[in-house]
């Protein structure tokens, strides 16, 4: 068995046409369905359904092609090991982020890094922290900056950069814009928007939690799941949000961020840097030096005599 056959199969398996899959691969369809036939005589197993209307993987065919996925993206992982070399200077670094990072953190590593290591190329993808460690996990990115604590269940290691605290995100014109601290008991009545359960299981449990410690129902008006559309539908009036203090980079004019005495002292939260420790590419582990080293907190000035 080669991996070239492996490729073959995987090509076959996507058109599910001999011919079509020829095609892609370059080939001739002959070769390709004598390949494909020795595969099945050297596994002893038959891989798909000749029928009228097309091939069909048979329950064999589609667990040998999960293994074979696997295999393939292993070896893939062997080459660009090969290619980028012990220092790590050149090669591909897929990188994740939740949107929250781009107040400040992303833009600052990201320059960092290229600056240091301007030979890697940079994929960089937004989405959510329950997505971002799927696919880390599922060894399809490299590094993702998600949103913490992270409460889903996960191989990834979990490094905190950008400690934070949670405020309330309410309209100008609100009866709480110019308060110095808001308590959650005082919300009971307000409109509330929240964050996805499904899409932002993490901050839509921490902010149910904080209500609930307080002995509040919040109202939901609207569920939402990036905190820059939070902001936005906070600043059309649709009612009030809790949201990371980071985001008053990005609060527009007519949106005030008041303190929540309660969140500030019971919840943490923040933006953490997330890694599979399966993924220990020169490339990848220079990130995460940088990184840690970037966000290390400074020691405090020593007191004067």
């Amino acid at each position: 068995m080669e991996l070239r056959q492996l490729k073959q199969l995987l090509v076959l398996s996507e058109t599910l046409n001999f011919h079509r899959a020829a095609e892609r691969l370059h080939m001739a369809q002959p070769p390709l369905s004598t390949a494909i036939k020795k595969l099945e005589q050297e596994l002893g197993v038959q891989l798909f359904d000749r029928l009228p209307a097309g091939l069909q993987p048979t329950p064999a065919g589609q667990v040998v092609l999960r293994y074979a996925r696997t295999t393939l993206f292993y070896a893939e992982e062997i080459r660009r090991a090969a290619r980028e070399g012990a220092s790590g200077e050149q090669g591909v670094l897929k990188v994740g982020f939740v949107g929250s990072s781009t107040y400040s953190l992303m833009p600052r590593l990201l320059s960092e890094f290229r600056k240091d290591y301007p030979r890697v190329d940079l994929i960089i993808e937004e989405s959510t922290t329950v997505d971002l460690l799927r696919r880390l996990d599922a060894h399809t990115l490299d590094v993702a900056l998600v949103r913490f604590p992270v409460l889903e269940p996960t191989a990834a290691r979990i490094t905190l950069l950008q400690p934070d605290h949670l405020m309330l995100a309410v309209p100008a014109g609100s009866r709480h814009a110019q308060s110095e601290d808001v308590a959650l008991s005082d919300l009971a009545e307000e409109p509330f928007i929240g964050y996805s359960r499904t899409h932002v299981p993490g901050m839509h449990a921490l902010v149910m939690y904080a209500f609930q410690q307080a002995g509040v129902v919040p109202r939901i008006a609207q569920e939402a799941i990036q905190v820059q559309t939070i902001l936005s539908l906070v600043e059309s009036g649709l009612g009030v949000a809790i949201v990371p203090a980071v985001a008053r980079r990005q609060a527009g004019s007519n949106v005030r961020l008041v303190n929540v005495s309660q969140l500030a002292e019971t919840i943490k939260v923040g933006i953490a840097l997330a890694v599979h420790p399966d993924n220990a590419t020169p490339t990848t582990a220079n990130f995460v030096e940088m990184a840690c080293r970037l966000m290390r907190p400074e020691p405090a000035p020593a007191a004067s005599a």
